[in-house]
């Protein structure tokens, strides 16, 4: 039984991924049950246990008579999509227990009591949110659910709401910070081999991780407005990606932002070609709710969308989320439960009381006002030495600072370098190195340093 299990696990997956994928296209009509055994050398009662499931996920259409057709806006994704994740989850059942506590008596559990840990020295120095309605005494110190805590969740869901993003707390995941949630949706999404887009320049941890998951990056060129659209579509004309990261606010590192016009056709291009887009919104708490987002325009069918707090509130407590369609969801949050059990609930009440609180909201007005003078000083502070600084179309930390002809920018962060200051070369954040015009990006909140600026200023202001 549980090899049968198997083997529809993986017929599903395959046939899910090429769905996704655009191989199989919307409207196209697959395989008879009777043919498509023979093809997968399998019964035809696993083949048809198969298409069931994936008429289930809203992958296929069964039209009486006539066979089985690809849905018209397939699920890009189903929690069958490995058939190794399903039964790696197999050997943690007693660890996913431990976390979602559905058992009122335990003694299979691993760990004491949580209410055991009530009056442990933690509490005095967390300080933690008030016990909530119907909670366990001590609840704050067990693993809690591979979902992350409830209640941030819940007001996630009314923020993502204010961007006009419609997201039920269930759709919604809890990840140590943004890198984490990228790290899962790689780990989810692509296979050695597949082809992934980014913008060039781009976010260099994420080349990284796509570098270690054995993909094939491709960069496309960032403009002030989002992705170059010519040159997507000149790379769409001979590949089928799997999936296009991006960040449309507050770009790092260009600070550029995303025009309505460029979202629309972007979300076209990936419905077409068939790929998800994977949107980091790392700065979107200091940014305009309003702004173009392509989770909102998408309503979070193809787009997957990331966040943060560890830009805006503080780097350690590393809490971030993931927002995805209902079943690649529970597919993430089942990966995180394999790789990290669970993200930390003290930090995640934490972030939750500040937010209740009205803390967190005080916070970001005076972030927002310091970004703002900080920005206008740095560009007025940098144009005065004579480099092109622009404030950034989107907000946020950072300015893009082309240099000067013939500036060797490597030469430039050693010079800096051997005086302690620490420079970001723009070569780190590009895919396409080649012809590149060289560059420095610069976080507003650094560049008032008088160090820097005599640094600069002995680089650049005599000519």
């Amino acid at each position: 039984m549980a090899a049968e299990g198997s083997r529809v696990a993986r017929i599903v997956a395959r046939l899910s991924g090429s769905i996704a994928a655009g191989t199989l296209r919307a409207g196209e009509r697959i395989a008879s049950v009777r043919q498509a055994a023979r093809d997968q050398g399998v019964s035809k009662n696993t083949m048809a246990e198969a298409y069931d499931r994936l008429v289930a996920a809203g992958c296929l259409e069964a039209r009486r008579g006539s066979g089985f057709f690809v849905t018209s806006q397939p699920v890009v994704a189903t929690p069958q999509a490995k058939p190794h994740l399903a039964e790696a989850l197999d050997l943690v059942s007693l660890l996913r227990e431990q976390g979602e506590a559905h058992y009122a008596v335990r003694p299979g559990d691993g760990r004491p009591p949580p209410a055991w840990m009530e009056r442990s020295e933690l509490a005095a120095h967390f300080r933690l949110p008030r016990q909530a309605a119907g909670e366990a005494p001590g609840q704050a110190h067990d693993y809690g659910s591979a979902w992350g805590y409830a209640p941030l969740r819940e007001r996630l869901s009314l923020t993502l709401a204010e961007r006009g993003i419609a997201c039920p707390p269930d759709r919604l995941l809890l990840t140590q910070g943004a890198n984490h949630a990228l790290d899962l949706i790689i780990r989810q999404l692509v296979e050695p081999g597949d082809t992934v887009l980014v913008d060039d320049p781009g976010y260099y941890p994420l080349f990284a991780k796509l570098s270690l998951a054995k993909a094939r990056i491709i960069g496309i060129p960032r403009g002030p407005e989002g992705p170059d659209l010519a040159a997507l579509e000149r790379v769409l004309a001979g590949c089928r990606p799997r999936a296009l990261f991006t960040q449309s606010l507050a770009h790092n590192p260009t600070g550029g932002g995303l025009s309505l016009p460029v979202a629309h056709a972007l979300l076209q291009a990936a419905e077409r070609a068939g790929f998800l887009i994977v949107e980091d919104d790392a700065f979107a708490d200091i940014l305009p709710a309003a702004l173009p987002r392509l989770a909102a325009l998408d309503g979070l069918r193809r787009v997957l969308y990331v966040g943060t707090f560890s830009k805006t509130l503080s780097a350690s407590l590393r809490v971030g989320f993931v927002a995805a369609p209902p079943g690649l969801a529970a597919t993430l949050a089942d990966l995180k439960l394999l790789t990290v059990v669970a993200t930390s609930q003290y930090a995640e009440r934490l972030v939750c009381g500040l937010i209740a609180a009205g803390h967190y909201r005080r916070h970001l007005a005076r972030l927002q006002r310091r970004v703002a003078a900080a920005t206008e000083r740095a560009v007025a502070d940098l144009s005065a030495i004579g480099l092109a600084a622009r404030a950034p179309p989107g907000g946020g930390f950072y300015l893009w600072i082309e240099l000067p002809g013939g500036v060797d920018e490597a030469a430039l962060c050693r010079a800096a370098a051997s005086e302690s200051i620490f420079l970001a070369p723009g070569s780190v954040f590009r895919i396409e190195r080649e012809g590149a015009v060289a560059a420095l990006r610069c976080n507003v909140a650094h560049a008032a340093d008088p160090r820097f600026l005599q640094f600069m200023r002995g680089q650049f202001g005599a000519r």
